[in-house]
């Protein structure tokens, strides 16, 4: 059966799949634990290839050796113990009847059960650490909705909002309209902190603030909760968070510390709620974050990465939903939408795409990027991305719910709002007026202390 149909993973729930995004009945394949792999290695070692990470499918094999030889140890040392346990009553029981001699013949059996016992235990602990590094590196199993491809060149486009206009006048470079404001310094940037950073200056500036503001109440009457979390998290919640490879990629270390910058506020959100029991009554959790972000942005070049595009640090405004399996497509849905919606209020027509499976990062069940219309390069370009972690994060960072039916993990999503300056490109560029002024929509207006226009 093909990808329009009915997915089913033997005693999982099928899930009835729709091609497009609206709410639907879709319901949800709790991933990834070591039992599922163990008992369904096909349905892993599939979705591997299906993600183009062919040299990953020797893990799930290796894994699953590794969890018998565990398993295996565990059973010899709890036999053991409970040896031990019998033998130590005969001993007593020996002692007081004044046969010593047995007695001593049986503390011998027992040293030697106790020295098997704590080789075992070494040997658990040596495969336990080996099983939890592949167990992070296995993809997480991506929803059947989700499109075959090698990477975001297969992206698939969903839909469009506005027009896209490309006006009879020639739009500059986005630092070019910055400088004819006096907005921007990139030469003093590279002599205070290196490439990948700026000052933006004046009315810029506050267009950069005033943006951030209006998404941060945008978000609060959106009903999510306002949040400026901690801008360093420990590394536990790194790997709880992320893969490796993305971390490799974007995470500043601070030196002599077990902490990160973060890149997104996301990572700090969700990590807010690890080793913590949700009565299922409090979720869904919506939350939204403002945070400055710091990323390495390894292997950024060409022109239309420089200027603010690809930057080592900027600010933005972010959401997460932390909720229960059966809701996380409906709220899925609702993010997006509110990026959608914001930046249309802002008068820049926008369009949606369905990430293939080769773009989706590790932990990603689903993921939808909102892309800008770029009247200078005639083309659209990524704000924002919208991801479904089904319970990936939760089970890592030890995120469980309580109900009526005992207790499961959380499942999270997380979206941008709005993350400035890349924003300001598009802003930019879809309010320059032809004599070189930069309109302000209405509703940013009173966060730009009542201008209608920069010039």
């Amino acid at each position: 059966m093909g990808w329009g149909g009915f997915f089913v993973l033997q005693n999982l729930i099928m899930v009835p799949v729709q091609k497009n995004l609206q709410a639907t009945e879709r319901t949800w394949v709790d991933m990834l634990d070591l039992k599922f792999v163990r008992e369904n290695p096909e349905i892993v070692k599939q979705n591997i290839k299906n993600k183009f990470q062919d040299s990953k499918l020797p893990l799930v094999d290796e894994v699953i050796a590794l969890d018998a030889k565990s398993r295996e140890a565990k059973q010899e040392a709890d036999n053991l113990r409970s040896e031990r346990n019998k033998i130590s009553k005969q001993i007593g029981g020996l002692m007081a009847q004044g046969k010593k001699e047995e007695a001593e013949e049986l503390k011998a059996q027992v040293t030697k059960n106790s020295e098997r016992l704590a080789e075992l235990e070494v040997q658990e602990t040596k495969l336990q650490e080996e099983i939890k590094k592949i167990m992070m590196t296995i993809p997480n199993i991506i929803d059947p909705s989700v499109p075959i491809g090698k990477d975001d060149s297969e992206n698939v486009e969903v839909q469009k909002y506005g027009e896209p206009v490309v006006p009879d006048f020639e739009i500059p470079y986005h630092t070019e309209i910055m400088e004819r404001f006096s907005g921007i310094d990139l030469d003093s940037a590279r002599r205070v902190a290196g490439n990948g950073f700026y000052y933006l200056m004046g009315d810029i500036a506050r267009l950069h603030s005033a943006v951030i503001s209006y998404a941060r109440d945008f978000m609060i009457n959106r009903g999510f909760t306002y949040c400026v979390p901690p801008f360093m998290i420990r590394s536990d919640v790194v790997t709880g968070v992320m893969s490796f490879a993305e971390m490799d990629a974007m995470m500043y270390k601070i030196e002599g510390e077990d902490l990160y910058l973060i890149g997104t506020s996301e990572h700090s959100m969700i990590g807010k709620f690890i080793d913590t029991i949700i009565p299922e009554e409090q979720l869904p959790q919506t939350l939204t974050s403002y945070s400055p972000c710091f990323r390495k942005e390894k292997g950024a070049h060409g022109l239309e990465e420089r200027g603010v595009y690809r930057i080592h640090q900027f600010e933005k405004q972010e959401m997460i939903v932390v909720c229960k399996p059966q809701d996380s497509m409906v709220w899925f849905d609702k993010l997006w939408q509110n990026t959608v919606d914001l930046f249309r209020s802002l008068d820049i027509p926008v369009r949606t795409l369905e990430c293939c499976s080769g773009d989706l990062a590790d932990l990603k069940v689903k993921s939808i990027d909102v892309e800008a219309w770029s009247p200078r390069q005639k083309k659209y370009f990524e704000v924002g991305s919208c991801s479904n972690l089904g319970d990936a994060q939760a089970r890592r960072l030890k995120i469980r719910v309580v109900g009526e039916e005992g207790k499961y993990f959380a499942h999270t999503l997380n979206n941008t709002v709005v993350a400035p300056p890349r924003m300001l490109i598009a802003f930019l560029e879809n309010n320059l007026k032809e004599d070189g002024s930069v309109a302000i929509p209405k509703a940013l207006q009173p966060y730009m202390g009542g201008m209608t226009e920069i010039r």
